[in-house]
């Protein structure tokens, strides 16, 4: 079954044209996290919940991703 992903601004937009923000999307099944920006609309990252938590953690924090034995990062 194919869902049209229901995007969300970033509220750190600027607020301008609505062409220079991060939106994000959410899908169930499986469960992935969408992230686009405005200005791109037909390209995204897609990940898990765990992996997107992970890599903002790591970009807070400014920790460098390490690979693991599973050929996923942190």
């Amino acid at each position: 079954m194919n869902h049209t992903l229901r995007w969300q601004k970033s509220t750190f937009s600027d607020g301008g044209e609505g062409d220079t923000c991060v939106e994000l999307a959410a899908s169930a099944a499986p469960a992935a996290l969408h992230l686009r920006e405005s200005d791109t609309p037909d390209t995204a990252l897609t990940a898990a919940p765990v992996a997107l938590a992970h890599l903002l953690a790591g970009i807070r924090t400014g920790i460098t991703p390490q690979r693991t034995t599973s050929n996923t990062f942190f």
